[in-house]
């Protein structure tokens, strides 16, 4: 199958926020996907696959320990708690954890680890324990961003510094929480938008995998998706939208489903790399062959990117889960009274036939 890519999609667009000098790092940890027994740490192209940060803005938000209500500590004689919000099967799970455990060993920090295996009540009790064990500082994946309510008091009547990865709490910055490190999702979901128009030449039904309810992470993805659509391919129509609740499994059963009702299908967009590998499973047990449905993921994932190479998958938008080097650095500065961005927000690459193979150490 023959596919053409404009290599000015695969650049991170400007986004507002800021980040002080001494957190502009990169991180290398990786890790594998639960069937591919390769270790990317071992590629020389991993040493490229740290997070990097978007340009600062002028003018955006920071946050000071003074402001936050804390109090300054040696971030080497701490005990920082990290709480996972899903099971480390999903190889961004696996990839975010090891990079926080990886970081904390590199600094010789204390760590407390939790994992709430995707129940969110579970959560909630996961970091009460750990601020009962005497975790100083917080580093939190949430599952959702509503509820956290228990956590914040608790954290704050104990003055407990708390940085979010990943998906946002729906709370207030520099009161509940210090900084929140993540990906541009919108803006994701827009670039897969852009990639999905190059596959299809902006024209058919196209279908969104959705990620799970009750996330900023979905509902931002589906919106910088369906806002670039919009905008460049009037002719490219959703119609057809489920969730898949970020899962390989589900996102299988969805997309069996959606080849029944919806046989004219052009593309799918699948809002994480787990969901479109369901798809692509879905695609080869009904018959279908590479390049028959245009698929585009969002992750960085090693078996999405290697489904780019095999050319069942158009694209996949990078979500870096390197979050270790990052989040430390942002706790180390903060203690220290220096001040920090609110918002701290990656710049991601992409995948294409362009690229997709010999980037492929990079893919965790």
């Amino acid at each position: 199958m023959q596919r053409t890519t404009h290599r000015s999609l695969l650049l991170a667009r400007p986004v507002v926020v800021a980040l002080a000098a001494a957190v502009a790092l990169t991180a290398t940890s990786c890790a594998k996907s639960e069937d591919d027994a390769s270790d990317s740490k071992k590629s020389p192209a991993a040493a490229d696959a740290g997070q990097k940060v978007v340009t600062p803005k002028p003018g955006s938000k920071t946050c000071t320990i003074d402001a936050y209500g804390g109090e300054k500590i040696d971030l080497k004689g701490a005990t920082v708690g990290f709480s996972q919000s899903e099971k480390e099967a999903n190889p961004f799970r696996i990839a975010e954890t090891q990079s926080i455990k990886d970081e904390a060993a590199r600094r010789g920090v204390k760590l407390l680890t939790a994992n709430a295996q995707s129940q969110f009540s579970k959560q909630i009790s996961d970091v009460q324990d750990l601020l009962a064990k005497g975790a100083d500082l917080l580093v939190i994946a949430p599952l959702n961003s509503d509820g956290w309510d228990p956590v914040l008091q608790a954290a704050a009547a104990k003055k407990v510094p708390i940085v979010t990865i990943d998906r946002k709490i729906n709370a207030t910055a520099c009161k509940d929480y210090v900084s929140f490190i993540a990906s541009d999702f919108v803006e994701q979901g827009r670039r897969a938008a852009d990639q999905m128009i190059e596959a299809t030449g902006g024209k058919g039904e196209v279908a969104i995998l959705l990620g799970s309810a009750g996330n900023n992470v979905t509902t931002e993805r589906t919106q910088g998706f369906k806002e670039r659509v919009a905008e460049k391919a009037p002719d490219l129509k959703v119609v057809f939208e489920q969730t898949g609740d970020f899962t390989r499994e589900k996102g299988q059963q969805v997309t069996e489903q959606l080849i029944q009702s919806k046989p004219g299908i052009k593309g799918i967009y699948a809002e994480n790399d787990e969901m479109g590998l369901g798809a692509v499973a879905a695609l080869k047990g009904a018959g279908k062959k590479a390049g028959d449905i245009e698929i585009v993921t969002v992750d960085g994932t090693r078996n999405a990117v290697q489904g780019v190479v095999d050319g069942w998958i158009s694209g996949v938008i990078e979500s870096n889960p390197r979050f270790g080097p990052l989040a430390f650095q942002t706790l180390d500065t903060f203690t220290q009274g220096k001040e920090v961005p609110q918002d701290i927000v990656i710049q991601d690459s992409a995948y294409d036939a362009d690229n997709a193979e010999q980037d492929l150490g990079k893919a965790y």
